[in-house]
């Protein structure tokens, strides 16, 4: 589980491992025809993709932030193995003080958790790149599950449609006798 925050509920992130996982035991289970199911099952399938599309949603928006934070430094990096002089250190959200480095291919690596390692620019680039790829092959992933799952709901909708629009003409019918 998550950490606890007091003011706020309980919080997990899923793992795209996680969410394949979820999705291969599901798929293991029996099929059930969604024409089967009466209206209130339903509602209750509905209900429960659109929870699972806002989660997954989410997910896919986070993954591509981080996506373009690890593009971001590599950027970075090379602008400073470039020795670009558009180095900027901020003291404050709004005021700035230009900023000077003395050894332009040693930078410091974010490597998760609040742990830095120092590496060469070379380097720094490769671990960023490996980073961009790692997170497309799971943006991918996300995304293809988000289309599965938009169709889900789709078909969820139709069936409730046609059921409620048979219920409706079986109503009419009946009054019509």
């Amino acid at each position: 589980m998550g950490k606890f925050r007091p003011d706020k509920k309980p919080f997990k992130f899923s793992t795209i491992e996680e969410i394949n996982m979820s999705a291969s035991t599901s798929a293991k289970q029996p099929t059930i025809e969604l024409s089967d199911l009466d209206i209130t099952q339903l509602v209750e399938i509905k209900k429960q993709l659109e929870e699972e599309l806002a989660h997954l949603t989410a997910s896919y928006e986070k993954l591509k932030q981080a996506q373009t934070r690890f593009q971001d430094c590599i950027d970075s990096v090379k602008t400073i193995k470039e020795g670009k002089d558009i180095l900027l250190v901020p003291l404050t959200q709004s005021l700035y003080v230009p900023g000077e480095l003395v050894d332009t291919d040693k930078v410091m690596v974010d490597v998760g958790t609040g742990y830095y390692v120092e590496k060469n620019s070379v380097d720094a680039i490769n671990f960023y790149s490996d980073k961009v790829e790692y997170v497309k092959k799971n943006v991918e992933t996300l995304r293809q599950t988000i289309l599965t799952k938009q169709s889900n709901l789709r078909s969820t909708i139709d069936i409730m449609q046609y059921k409620i629009s048979q219920g409706a003409q079986g109503a009419s019918s009946s009054q019509t006798k």
